[in-house]
């Protein structure tokens, strides 16, 4: 009779290992995938879809204020039209006399926060008739017109970014200058997503024109300067005298009829800010 050889069956526990090692692995593979298309979705929503749903609005916001307009023109006075008598209003950008100025605001893509602390609490500015009330905040009230850019644009008051930036408006600063006034006229804007109006500001140059259409009248400035970057509490560039307070050799030194655009820079990035001013050239 034969000896019986020993059978000894081996590996099944080492497959058993590698088995629940694959399943692991795909599982984490899955994972990886679904949080990759997660985060692409959100990425399309941001960059392309708000940029479709902002540009159509404010496109469709000029069209309305062109409309009204053409209704009933009103030749009232340029100081009055865009909600700022020139005189600071407690708690805005360039608030009153005494109190701490806030810089220009948050405006790009990578902010996940609003303007800063003591703008968004600001009131609008004061126009004419004086405060804005709150039915009146927000509201486009003018259209602001770069024609090297090819660019329309709805001004409102105030430069919260659900309220006025996330809709592709230019916001005004509070407390600053009304459209064609003494002083500064001065706005924020996105530089990317939400509209990004003021994507391509870096593009201008000295002579050429930015155009503020308000209510029958029609302000034009020229381009004059353009501080490529600068902090986002640089207060001087929204003063009712633009000078850089970072950059003091950047800026105006004399009275007059300012425009300024803030956005942030580089694009994709709100770590510091661009500054566009021009000075008032003519009214109509």
């Amino acid at each position: 009779m034969r000896d019986r050889v020993p059978v000894v069956v081996q590996g099944s526990g080492r497959r058993g290992r590698r088995a629940g090692l694959a399943g692991v692995l795909w599982a984490g593979a899955e994972l990886i995938v679904t949080v990759g298309v997660v985060v692409l979705l959100l990425v399309v929503h941001q960059v392309w879809w708000t940029n479709r749903q902002a540009v159509a609005g404010a496109q469709e916001q000029v069209r309305a204020l062109e409309r009204s307009w053409g209704d009933g023109p009103d030749r009232g006075s340029g100081a009055g039209a865009g909600g700022g008598s020139g005189a600071g209003v407690g708690g805005g950008g360039v608030p009153a006399a005494g109190s701490e100025p806030s810089g220009p605001a948050d405006s790009g893509a990578a902010d996940s926060g609003a303007a800063p602390a003591a703008t968004r609490a600001a009131r609008p500015a004061a126009g004419a008739g004086g405060p804005a009330g709150p039915s009146e905040r927000d509201r486009a009230y003018a259209v602001l017109r770069i024609p090297r850019l090819g660019l329309a644009v709805p001004v409102a008051q105030g430069v919260d970014k659900r309220a006025v930036l996330d809709k592709g408006y230019a916001g005004q600063y509070p407390g600053t200058a009304g459209p064609g006034a003494q002083g500064n006229f001065a706005l924020a804007g996105h530089r990317n997503t939400h509209g990004e109006p003021f994507r391509y500001v870096n593009r201008l140059r000295a002579g050429d024109e930015l155009i503020v259409d308000v209510r029958g009248r029609r302000f034009t400035y020229v381009v004059g300067k353009v501080l490529s970057e600068t902090t986002e509490r640089d207060t001087g560039v929204i003063a009712p005298v633009p000078r850089s307070v970072v950059k003091p050799d950047q800026g105006y030194g004399e009275p007059g009829a300012y425009i300024t655009l803030t956005t942030c820079t580089p694009e994709y990035s709100s770590k510091y800010r661009l500054v566009v001013w021009g000075t008032l050239l003519k009214s109509s």
